[in-house]
């Protein structure tokens, strides 16, 4: 990616998906005004924003806003209709799927758990959707990884700091659900020496996420990311964009660099199903759930699972959405 189109990317999306900040009607932004006449936007090779439109106004829309507009066949809900069968059908662990903008398809991928009667049954589902599905094989085997950021312990097991977070008077750190989910006390060290603070809640399956209230006055809680050579700063929050270079960082593999893959995906966990994540490229291992997916000082995720491994075949991993969370809890980066 060009360097000045990643700044003029970032600036054009935030006028895009900002309240106020639309092109010729400044309280509807054209996110809301296009509705299912777009099936998503990606980067094209150059770096540059594409929006995918069904109409010839809606592509004159994204063109008097500065993007490019490419007319596609299936709109949002002709996609969201895809999802809806594959959910009824093929809910099978160790599947996830999601809208591939680019393709203008839901692509479905398999681990290397989904054989026998379940792949044929998988591929059935598929062939019958057409074009408007893609079945992949993910290497490994998917599932949820515990631990990232800084390390963060309960009962003697590692899981990762997301990000710390703030009400206005008490302090708190986001991690995955699956990490809060039958644990209260959160440590520092796996000898639990160090006390952090206790969990105030979560959720796993269906979504992802958890909160843990910090305990211990005596720690310092910086508000940005660990990046194990260094420091990242995070000062806001977002969504990011198909094709998107982004980063995470994580207590078994430090910081790993990727880019975005998909937005809204459904993965089915062994332990239950989890929709909406971002998919990326960047790879993790156990030990790095929790952790921050991130972009220069904007904040996008919390690591939930991951298919393959930074060692072995290429890796696609899964994240929470982080703006989802601070909005259940009331809380903000700082």
């Amino acid at each position: 990616m060009r360097p000045r189109t990643v700044l003029a990317t970032a600036l054009l999306l935030a006028a895009l998906t900002a309240p106020g900040a639309s092109a010729d009607t400044p309280a509807d932004p054209l996110q809301d005004r296009l509705g299912d006449r777009t099936a998503g936007s990606y980067l094209d090779d150059e770096g540059d924003l594409v929006i995918t439109v069904t109409d010839t106004a809606a592509a004159r829309a994204v063109t008097a806003a500065g993007a490019t507009p490419r007319l596609v066949e299936r709109d949002a809900a002709d996609l969201a209709a895809v999802a809806d069968r594959l959910a009824e059908r093929a809910a099978i662990p160790g599947t996830t799927w999601g809208v591939a903008p680019a393709a203008n398809q839901v692509l479905v991928t398999h681990d290397d758990s989904v054989n026998g009667d379940e792949l044929a049954r998988l591929r059935a589902v598929v062939a019958a959707l057409g074009d408007a599905a893609r079945l992949e094989h993910s290497p490994g085997t998917l599932s949820t990884t515990i631990a990232g950021g800084e390390a963060v312990y309960r009962g003697g097991r590692p899981c990762s700091l997301g990000f710390n977070v703030t009400d206005g008077e008490d302090t708190y750190f986001l991690t995955a659900g699956h990490c809060t989910n039958g644990f209260t006390d959160w440590f520092a060290d796996s000898a639990a020496s160090v006390p952090l603070g206790t969990t105030v809640d979560g959720s796993f399956p269906a979504d992802d996420y958890g909160l843990v209230r910090y305990t211990n006055a005596t720690i310092a809680k910086d508000g940005g990311v660990h990046t194990y050579d260094g420091h990242q700063d995070i000062t806001a929050t977002g969504t990011p964009v198909v094709g998107q270079p982004i980063a995470r960082s994580g207590r078994s593999t430090g910081v790993r660099t990727g880019e975005v893959t998909a937005l809204d995906v459904t993965v089915n966990y062994a332990e239950g199903t989890v929709t909406g994540l971002i998919a990326t490229t960047a790879c993790a291992f156990s030990g790095d759930s929790g952790g921050p997916l991130y972009s220069g000082t904007t904040g996008y995720g919390l690591l939930s699972g991951s298919s393959g491994s930074c060692d072995g075949p290429a890796s696609t991993t899964f994240f929470q959405p982080v703006d989802e969370v601070l909005a259940e809890y009331g809380v903000t980066v700082y």
